[in-house]
């Protein structure tokens, strides 16, 4: 049994919560224990917990008003079309982005056992190294119009979209609309967000279901009803379809939260809680039983994993090697804490390091400030409190992200942290609010003052580190944001245009740094598998286009007629998809002589050839050796085979064949043994083998593995029994044409 709907603490979608309070404080029986009034009535009926008292109430903010001001609405259309145009801005200049993804997209566009499984190719030979939820979207619009860059991106750009707007509409039934738009606008003028949102990895789809958990969340913990907890567990289940077991990291707090603060009896609430626990198992296992269960020998194999099981892909490689950085078929992680290691130093101070700085900390200072002050404005608050568990979900959320981010020893990138872009909005709109409502008291007049100073100062300090990128602004932000502190120290006494103009100055000055590096991002194309936020010389992902833009001057899809000759990028440094493969180097030499690079972690080149043999963003393709394979590929399953995943992708985007990957991404995993191959050939299953490649497949990855010396005993049987032929600048090894001495 449920709390009796109230119109006024428990509205429909999009309905007022409650009236405002006009003039600030007001006494009487409806006022809250700080003199404010109480938002939210005190729980009463079945659903109250028993042998609780009526709590007592503590209003931070009035609230959302009885009716919407006539501004509202079109301010949030204008928030959300503003977003989308913003996102789509100069979108084709990336192409096929990571052109691993894009591979996968292909595949699943043209066989739907490929979409299934995220297959990297039509014929199904091994699987990408997530499960394939992120894919879905893209292929389903591949299907309807075409191969093309605007059709692989934009799906991303209507999930950064829907997540400004997730954001808003949460913020919103807490706080305000003026709360709502200022937590969407810095969640859309986050730099890494506006990266990630316009390129084709997993990290945009997880941002936004994520989101939608914590705002589902909210939404039980204000009238206690099961339905809501339940689709949250559905949201998280698929947020593991996306990227495994990143999805869990925020379920320890959005668990404890709702545990203690739910409006319902404790009986219930853990029954409540079993129920999201199954829906997030069933939403998020059904996949995952169905991939376990099948044949092997009838699906492709599982890329990543050693032992072609996607239960040993999620909680080894995927799963704790992410933590302690032992990741089997890798290079493996960095250092421990404080400790310089290959993938950046950890430690409390990651987030704001000159790597991951100016992807997110923009407003972090102000977030984890205005959490504080949240938790501080409704210490007195009763149990349930609604707005007090606003703060503990989406700020919990952001707490355990970040303290794993910045702790985990194994692979790590700058784009992981699209992640926070989220809680940092959520928890900035509503802190603010709070404050704001509260500012003729002196302490929150002074703790406003504060954040908007610690913000400017930071955003000195970022801007600062790219010295000659608009070295005017940083002067601007900080001076602005000092001024603004200035005003708003005396919010309480000052006249009310003085206070509004403190607070806009505020703002602007807050949100000018992290607006130019988004613009810089927007205004560049990104490829490869490292991809970074801002101008060129930040980070040490090779800055925009991840290590290499397009060569030729035209990406693949641009013209919007499919993949263009140069089907392929290079780019990016060591590394590969949140939560993905990492570069499969190591230490020995790629086989038949592929391409190296000695730049150190995440300093990838920014053009010319691919780095390390084609790993990181695998390699253009010219008209000759295209008009091969395509010529070629009648009668045979794959056009061609390439060690190395992001090689094979380049063939096959510029042919639109299928191309094996041997060995998967890094060129370590062990598919398929040299015993599948020589059998492959012998059925003509395989056309083509494409010298040189990337990975591995030499050696070992850290740990060892099964996949030890695959690619390299494929690429020596090759060479020594079949007939090469060149294209172009590149040698073909035709494996229908077997050597004189064979």
């Amino acid at each position: 049994m449920t709390t009796p709907r109230d119109p006024q603490s428990d509205p429909a979608d999009g309905a007022p919560l409650h009236a405002p309070a006009p003039n600030g404080p007001q006494a009487g029986a409806g006022s809250a224990a700080g003199g404010l009034p109480a938002p939210y009535g005190p729980r009463v009926g079945a659903d109250a917990a028993v042998g609780d008292p009526p709590p007592p109430q503590t209003a931070v903010s009035p609230g959302p008003p009885t009716a919407d001001p006539r501004w509202a609405r079109p301010a949030f259309l204008a928030l959300l079309l503003a977003t989308g145009v913003l996102y789509l801005c100069n979108l084709h200049a990336s192409g096929y982005a990571n052109s691993f993804y894009s591979a996968a997209v292909q595949a699943g566009s043209q066989s739907w056992k490929a979409f299934f499984f995220g297959s990297l190719d039509a014929a199904n030979a091994i699987t990408v190294d997530k499960p394939p939820a992120a894919l879905w979207p893209m292929a389903l619009s591949v299907r309807l119009f075409g191969l093309n860059s605007w059709a692989i991106l934009v799906p991303e750009v209507l999930m950064g979209v829907g997540t400004v707007a997730v954001v808003h509409a949460s913020v919103r039934r807490r706080s305000g609309h003026g709360a709502a738009l200022l937590a969407g606008a810095v969640l859309a003028l986050t730099p890494v967000a506006a990266l990630m949102f316009r390129f084709n990895n997993p990290d945009a789809l997880l941002a936004l279901l994520m989101a939608v958990a914590c705002h589902l969340v909210v939404r039980a913990l204000e009238d206690g009803r099961t339905r809501w907890l339940v689709w949250a567990g559905v949201a998280v289940g698929f947020a593991f379809l996306t990227k495994t077991l990143q999805a869990f990291l925020i379920l320890p707090a959005l668990a404890a939260v709702y545990a203690v603060c739910a409006p319902v009896r404790p009986r219930k609430r853990f029954a409540q809680l079993a129920l999201a626990t199954v829906a997030l198992v069933v939403s998020g296992g059904w996949w995952v039983a169905v991939v376990e269960l099948w044949p092997a020998s009838s699906r492709p194999y599982i890329g990543g994993s050693q032992n072609d099981s996607f239960l040993e892909l999620t909680f080894g490689y995927n799963g704790l090697g992410r933590l302690n950085g032992d990741e089997t078929g890798s290079v493996g992680g960095g250092g421990g804490p404080g400790g310089g290691g290959r993938w950046g130093e950890t430690g409390w101070d990651r987030m704001f390091n000159d790597d991951i700085g100016g992807q997110i900390s923009w407003l972090l200072p102000a977030a984890l400030i205005l959490l504080v002050a949240g938790l501080v404005l409704t210490r007195k608050a009763g149990r349930t409190d609604v707005t007090r568990a606003a703060f503990l979900v989406w700020g919990g959320s952001l707490l355990t992200t970040a303290v794993v981010f910045s702790f985990m020893a194994g692979i790590f990138h700058q784009y992981y942290t699209v992640a926070l872009a989220p809680y940092v909005a959520a928890v900035t709109g509503m802190g603010a609010a709070a404050l704001w409502h509260r500012r003729r008291e002196t302490w929150a007049a002074l703790t406003l003052a504060a954040t908007v100073t610690a913000t400017a100062a930071w955003g000195y300090v970022l801007l600062h580190r790219t010295p000659d990128y608009l070295p005017w602004l940083r002067w601007v932000v900080l001076v602005g944001g000092l001024t603004a502190a200035l005003g708003l120290v005396f919010a309480g006494r000052a006249g009310r245009r003085v206070v509004l103009a403190a607070a806009g100055l505020g703002v602007a000055a807050s949100l000018a740094g992290p607006t130019a590096y988004t613009l810089s991002t927007v205004r560049e194309g990104h490829s490869g598998s490292i991809v970074t936020a801002g101008p060129a010389s930040t980070g040490r992902g090779g800055g925009p286009g991840g290590g290499g833009g397009p060569q030729n001057g035209t990406p693949p899809g641009a013209d919007g007629n499919g993949p263009s000759q140069n089907g392929g990028f290079p780019g990016g440094g060591p590394g590969q998809d949140g939560f993905g493969a990492p570069p499969g180097a190591d230490g020995t030499t790629p086989p038949d002589g592929a391409g190296t690079t000695t730049e150190a972690p995440g300093q990838g080149p920014r053009g010319g050839g691919a780095g390390m043999g084609g790993l990181l963003g695998g390699t253009d393709v010219d008209a000759e050796a295209r008009e091969l394979l395509e010529a070629g590929a009648a009668g045979h399953t794959w056009a061609a085979a390439a060690v190395g995943a992001q090689n094979a992708a380049s063939y096959q985007l510029a042919t639109g064949e299928p191309v094996m990957a041997i060995g998967g991404f890094n060129g370590t995993d062990p598919s398929p043994t040299l015993a599948q191959f020589q059998q492959y050939v012998k059925d003509g299953r395989i056309h083509y083998f494409v010298s040189g490649g990337s990975g591995g497949g030499g050696g070992t990855g850290r740990g060892g593995g099964a996949g030890t010396g695959a690619a390299s005993r494929i690429t020596a049987w090759v060479q020594s029994h079949f007939t090469h032929v060149t294209a172009g600048s590149v040698t073909f090894y035709d494996l229908t044409r077997p050597t004189s001495e064979n």
